[in-house]
């Protein structure tokens, strides 16, 4: 599949990178990557798992990661102070990131999508549904949380793994993704350190940018507490977690679950913050089955 951008994509008219998987007549799963990670982290495979069930995908780069545009000139932001609360600093929060996402939509042509998103993807995807509700036809919201600081906090060794200098040369930046992938990920599966290191090079090749990865991280923190408002979605709802999640903590995803009514919730033992290649089939058939239903519900269906 060939990488494609979008130019002029939502009001902030910014470029978009993105690849298509499928046929562009079955119904479209939108991926949403979260902090700090490219379209790369929806693995090629994943994508394949996912149209062989009778669904397009879209995976993209958020703005400020990989082939998207970056910010360079946007204030320097200051993580430390928006973990204390002064989140000043922030250049955008996540509706506009929302709105990348439906202006993608839009570039398109696509009038809805079934909306997936794992991490600050998942709070992304929350957003969509939140202030696009017509745009999002089923929302799957995968290690994510509310927005709620007192659930889905990360674990102290994951705080660790994030911790330290800022890596600049190549072999650095890759070792390090590999080390904190390894931290992140799932206890119960093994670890496919080949495929993590090569994900870590492509994506140090396609762009390397600590400080857009920094406004992101600020834009999450700055986007605040979704709890309330979540009881207002109103599209078919799946919400899915690690039970050994050490970035965000499964509380997280129960409180999502709890805050969406008629959501859907499944917990994976022994899954961390990655998609386990093991699990692939039983997570597609979880998000296809999930976008059957909306389908089959739709006025348009």
């Amino acid at each position: 599949m060939n990488e494609q951008k979008a130019s002029g994509v939502g009001p902030s008219g910014i470029e978009v990178a993105y690849e298509r998987f499928g046929d562009p007549r079955d119904p479209a799963v939108l991926l949403i990557m979260g902090l700090a990670v490219q379209m790369l982290g929806w693995p090629e495979g994943f994508c394949t798992e996912l149209t062989s069930r009778g669904v397009q995908v879209i995976r993209f780069d958020n703005r400020d990661v990989g082939r998207s545009t970056h910010f360079p000139d946007a204030p320097v932001p200051d993580v430390r102070a928006a973990v204390a609360g002064d989140v000043s600093s922030a250049s955008y929060t996540l509706s506009d990131m929302a709105a990348d996402s439906v202006g993608l939509l839009d570039a398109l042509g696509i009038d809805g999508a079934h909306v997936v998103g794992m991490s600050m993807g998942g709070a992304i995807a929350q957003t969509i549904a939140l202030e696009h509700p017509r745009r999002a036809r089923s929302l799957t919201s995968m290690m994510s949380s509310t927005g709620d600081p007192r659930v889905g906090q990360p674990k102290p060794e994951a705080l660790g793994a994030l911790a330290g200098p800022v890596a600049t040369e190549r072999d650095d930046v890759v070792e390090r993704m590999v080390r904190t992938v390894r931290v992140l990920g799932s206890p119960g599966f093994p670890f496919d350190e080949a495929a993590a290191r090569d994900r870590a090079r492509r994506s140090y090749d396609r762009g390397y940018d600590p400080l857009g990865i920094a406004r992101q991280a600020v834009a999450s923190l700055a986007s605040g507490d979704r709890t309330v408002r979540l009881a207002s979605v109103d599209v078919p709802t799946l919400v899915i977690h690690g039970s050994d999640d050490p970035m965000c903590d499964v509380s997280g995803g129960r409180a999502t679950a709890e805050a969406v009514p008629g959501a859907k919730s499944v917990t994976f033992e022994g899954m961390g913050h990655d998609l386990p290649r093991a699990l692939w089939p039983e997570i597609a058939t979880l998000i296809t089955d999930l976008v059957g239903r909306a389908e089959a519900s739709s006025p348009t269906g």
